[in-house]
């Protein structure tokens, strides 16, 4: 006789998912996120809005794009399409989900900003790796 594992794919979760526990410790999320908090973020531009939509965290996007930079994803709408796929990148974008124009104004508009800053995390890297 044959037995398969059951499987419902409409079970609900009992208590919201804490996704971080979906990754291994050693993923390179973990440090992403890590390295980021330690990057001075006060050289990148957040524009002064009085209305609208909140914008969402220079330090959030940050991670998001040098995450994906890391796994050789450079198109925002790749990562757009990241945020809602790959566990990865949601752990590394808070479950948040900014989408493809937001993500290339705010690398067009902090350009060097960014360069900045992700050599800062290169060198974070470096340093753990010593």
């Amino acid at each position: 006789m044959v037995t398969v594992i059951p499987f419902n794919r409409d079970q609900a979760f009992l208590l919201p998912p804490d996704l971080k526990e979906w990754l291994p410790e050693d993923d390179l999320s973990h440090f992403v996120v890590a390295a980021v908090e330690r990057v001075p973020i006060g050289t990148f531009d957040v524009a002064a809005r009085a209305g609208g939509k909140p914008q969402y965290h220079p330090q959030l996007m940050l991670a998001l794009l040098v995450s994906c930079h890391a796994y050789g994803n450079f198109s925002s709408r790749r990562i757009e399409r990241a945020t809602l796929r790959d566990v990865a990148v949601r752990v590394v974008a808070a479950n948040l989900h900014p989408d493809h124009d937001t993500i290339a104004t705010f690398r067009r508009t902090n350009k060097v900003a960014f360069e900045a800053a992700l050599l800062q995390v290169l060198l974070l890297a470096h340093k753990a790796l010593l």
